[in-house]
């Protein structure tokens, strides 16, 4: 067949030597660039004057782009090379060529088409991108191809593709870009409008198309349904609520103030945002904050912090002497809660815990290989530790879904469980009675019991050894650290450089003064409030008197 396009004469003179060549050794070799290398390759196919491979070839490329780095993706491409006389196949290197025949094509129907076919079928409402994908998946179209596609018919007016809106752009929806048909045999400004309508019918089961305006709706609802419960609802608890970040809770929070008026905000010790509905009467509102400001000094007071950060005290010597430790994680819904804090599941109530119990940390050991692993379960506390405190951990682990187990002897420890308490001090004075008469010590009971203690004591000794003096303890460590994360790093610090240790604790003090005042704030807010208390009942008393 005699080639009158010049592109397709440039493309035919090239294979003529009879090697295969890739589109891109053609373009280097003919000069065309884009679009016209690929239009002579295609209509040479179809004219039967050059033949394919018939499976494409695979090649892993790297390509350096700058600030973004390197970018790996699998390229796929074919071979070409001139037909001969009456030859509709030929094999060369082991690799099929063949002629282009339609009966033969894999996919009769493109892709672009399968999806606007189906949105014209089902042109009697919208559909999610991601809907259409699982609607589409066996005819081999898949989640990537549904969009790329989708534009191309909007540009041509077929399809209404809609997301949020925003003051410069749309983005999509949670489920991908609401998608409808629209209708080119009726007049456009009809078809729209019709096509509008159907995303509006789908939209309107689900919440407005504002991320903003969502937020605030939600954080008027969240305030409302509080209020109901007469309680105030804080900030944090709004930002866990909505899942999004602390400035576009801001935003949507100022926002809902500027709309609605009825809600209101306060500050507790002038630091902590709560708000209310202004329903709420004021002597609710009087009982609703005197209970979350006892809530703030239970949690945020000193007596917190310092126990969380022994928590993490005892996890940093565990982790930096125990080769070998794994420690457990769990997700929480709060993302205030150590991940490495684990929630276990009861069997039967212990104390005031009905269905759930914490345990503060969770880590494993494998000996060897040959060694089964032992699973270390750790509580701590700051203060001293009595007997009841030992009971109370013991019954806990046994009576645990994950470390207890049922035996003819009753509920008992599950075998290569080993519980460890740590605490600043256990009770030097409190001897155990057992069933013989027989007087022991708590460290005696507790080894009876398969408990492991640990003491202040026990971590200090590490410390003098490293070569810290003996005012850099652990407990005054525990003290000046405002959380979990700067006890780690006042440990690391000292333990690298502990003749510096004096110098890192001071250092540690200056930066953390504002959080020493508020919570003496707090203590004496609290301690002037208990006063009152003593002079009301005083008064009570002589009244009555």
């Amino acid at each position: 067949m005699t080639c009158r396009r010049p592109t397709m004469a440039k493309l035919l003179a090239v294979l003529s030597d009879g090697k295969p060549k890739s589109s891109l050794e053609i373009a280097n070799a003919t000069g065309l660039e884009g679009d016209a290398i690929w239009s002579a390759l295609n209509r040479c196919w179809h004219n039967n004057l050059i033949l394919r491979t018939k499976i494409p070839l695979h090649v892993f490329s790297r390509n350096f782009k700058g600030r973004g780095g390197i970018r790996r993706n699998l390229r796929k491409y074919h071979l070409y090379t001139l037909k001969p006389e009456n030859v509709f196949s030929l094999s060369v290197e082991g690799r099929l060529f063949v002629s282009y025949d339609k009966s033969n094509s894999l996919r009769k129907t493109s892709k672009a088409h399968i999806i606007l076919g189906f949105l014209k079928s089902n042109a009697d409402r919208a559909y999610f991108a991601t809907e259409i994908a699982m609607q589409l998946r066996e005819k081999g179209v898949r989640q990537c191809d549904i969009m790329s596609n989708a534009r191309r018919w909007q540009r041509k007016g077929l399809v209404l593709v809609r997301g949020y809106r925003m003051d410069d752009r749309q983005i999509p929806f949670q489920e991908g870009y609401l998608l409808v048909y629209v209708d080119a045999s009726k007049p456009r400004d009809d078809a729209l409008k019709e096509a509008i309508e159907k995303t509006e019918h789908v939209l309107s089961k689900r919440e407005t198309t504002n991320p903003v305006l969502q937020r605030t709706f939600r954080i008027r609802d969240s305030i409302i349904e509080s209020t109901s419960a007469r309680e105030l609802v804080s900030f944090a608890y709004l930002v866990e609520n909505i899942g999004c970040s602390k400035y576009e809770a801001e935003a949507a929070i100022n926002r809902a103030l500027q709309l609605y008026p009825d809600l209101k905000e306060l500050r507790l010790f002038n630091a902590f945002r709560y708000f209310y509905h202004d329903s709420l009467g004021a002597q609710e509102l009087e009982a609703s904050i005197a209970m979350k400001k006892n809530y703030i000094r239970l949690t945020k007071g000193r007596s917190n912090r310092i126990g969380h950060n022994w928590e993490a005290v005892t996890e940093w010597f565990i982790d930096k002497f125990t080769t070998g430790a794994r420690f457990w994680n769990q997700e929480h819904r709060t993302k205030i809660m150590d991940p490495r804090r684990i929630t276990i599941h009861l069997t039967k109530s212990v104390g005031s815990r009905r269905q759930n119990a914490e345990v503060d940390r969770v880590w494993e050991v494998t000996p060897g290989i040959f060694s089964p692993s032992v699973t270390y379960v750790l509580s701590c506390k700051w203060g001293i530790v009595f007997k009841r405190d030992l009971d109370d951990f013991f019954n806990v682990l046994r009576w645990s879904k994950e470390f207890g187990v049922t035996t003819n002897n009753g509920r008992e420890i599950r075998q290569g469980v080993v519980g460890v308490f740590a605490a600043s001090a256990f009770n030097p004075k409190e001897n155990v009675k057992q069933h013989d008469d027989l007087t022991i010590t708590l460290a005696s009971y507790a080894t009876r019991m398969n408990v492991q203690l640990l003491k202040a004591s026990d971590f200090n000794s590490k410390l003098y050894q490293k070569g810290c003096p003996k005012t850099a303890s652990v407990q005054k460590i525990c003290k000046i650290a405002t959380n979990e994360k700067q006890v780690r790093e006042l440990l690391e610090r000292v333990w690298n450089e502990p003749k510096k240790s004096e110098q890192l604790i001071a250092a540690f003090v200056e930066k953390n003064k504002k959080v020493y005042e508020f919570e003496e704030f707090l203590e004496q807010n609290d301690s002037e409030k208990s006063s009152s208390l003593c002079e009301g009942v005083s008064a009570g008393q002589a009244g009555y008197g």
